[in-house]
């Protein structure tokens, strides 16, 4: 059983994933904004490709033969870039800064796979420091191509094909899901708990204190981002009170830079939780945004503000989601530091005594890649991630071929 699972291709965990949205290099902030609230997307791809040739073009059939894509954009990029001081002071410049910007300079990050790719392959490449794989979607343009272009009279640029392809994400959770589904080849591996496995990592923990300013927390929000895992938020004894989530920040709209930029990192948790925004605090932060004379700082704060092009109006409060996408909250004790702060979107936490597989079934079940780890008393004693739990499956794999 375990040699099947070794064969399995890539292809067999894309089956039924939606093909990306894209965007050009060449593109801008307001451009992927702009896309991100129209569709709904969580993440934007960004590809570096020559799409200006015409659809009639003799040379139509050889663009994207280079197309790569080069990473992926989403509200957290563009909150955290909006909250420097001269993209505050001037949003609407800021909205015209080229896309590039937002894409971290770190290689190896995004990686192409072809479909007939192995698994463990598809593994491998993650354990080494790749945060999504490209995969090529079983379907074939080619021909239809240009035909199905010219009826929608849509360009290249705004077909989402690349080397007449679609492509899907192949993520962590993607995997790791797929190798739940297979669980009991690892045993008795999955039983034991996480401090028996040497997955907590106590070395990389990303952490702010409460009453800190939530602006000094921004190099850690981008961070998370990229190693996808939050920010913990402790006491000054350590006791874990809650998180800055790239989930819940990626659920908000861009005015939530205005908020980073003038509150607490406490104030800040209770401004973002989509329990609804405190009246007070957002008096607060157009208060200071006054004092700071960041007048068109404090437009974001208006559902009107027309700063994109075209005059969209987009809500400034926390998106709509559904209870399944809402964060269960684990306990009163851990999560009651404030009585206005860290409401229904309080982070999800286990116990090094945890055994494997529960961790996995409470990450999968909350659609995070972390949990936190703490002890019986709160105190912050680490972090479990997808990757660590991939890298225990990974080594009992290698033993069993």
């Amino acid at each position: 059983m375990a040699v099947s699972l070794l064969a399995r291709e890539v292809s067999d965990v894309c089956l039924g994933k939606p093909a990306l949205r894209s965007l050009s290099i060449s593109a801008t902030v307001g451009d992927a904004l702009w896309a991100l609230k129209r569709f709904g997307d969580n993440y934007i791809s960004v590809w570096n490709c020559d799409h200006n040739l015409h659809l009639t073009s003799p040379e139509a059939d050889k663009v994207d033969d280079e197309c790569r894509c080069l990473g992926k954009v989403c509200m957290v990029d563009i909150i955290c870039f909006l909250c420097k001081e001269e993209n505050l002071s001037n949003p609407a410049t800021a909205f015209q800064a080229p896309l590039s910007v937002l894409i971290p300079k770190v290689p190896g990050v995004v990686r192409h796979l072809e479909p007939n790719a192995s698994l463990v392959e598809a593994m491998d490449l993650i354990l080494e420091g790749a945060q999504n794989l490209v995969i090529p979607l079983e379907t074939s343009y080619g021909n239809s191509r240009k035909k199905l272009l010219q009826e929608n009279a849509l360009s290249l640029a705004d077909s989402n094909l690349h080397n007449n392809r679609q492509y899907c994400w192949l993520t962590q959770e993607d995997i790791i899901r797929y190798l739940l589904n297979s669980i009991g080849l690892f045993c008795p591996t999955p039983n034991n708990p996480i401090n028996s496995l040497g997955i907590i990592d106590t070395q990389n923990i990303l952490a702010v204190h409460y009453d800190d300013p939530a602006s000094s927390a921004l190099p850690l929000i981008s961070q998370s981002l990229q190693t996808l895992t939050s920010v913990a938020i402790v006491d000054n004894d350590g006791k874990f009170i809650g998180e800055i989530s790239p989930f819940t920040l990626n659920s908000c709209d861009e005015d939530v830079a205005a908020a980073i930029a003038t509150l607490s990192v406490g104030d800040l948790m209770a401004y973002i939780d989509c329990g609804g925004r405190p009246d007070d605090l957002v008096q607060l932060v157009k208060e200071r945004l006054q004092e700071r004379n960041l007048e068109q700082a404090l437009e974001l704060m208006e559902e009107d503000s027309g700063l994109l092009s075209g005059g969209n109006s987009f809500s400034s409060s926390c998106s709509s989601s559904t209870e399944e996408d809402l964060w269960v909250g684990r306990s009163g004790r851990l999560g009651g530091y404030s009585a206005r702060v860290v409401r229904r979107s309080e982070a999800i936490v286990c116990y090094p005594w945890s055994s494997l597989v529960a961790v996995m079934i409470q990450a999968l079940a909350h659609r995070v890649s972390y949990v936190w780890v703490v002890e019986e008393d709160g105190t912050l004693a680490g972090i479990v991630t997808f990757a660590g739990m991939m890298k225990v499956l990974r080594e009992r794999l290698r033993s069993m071929a």
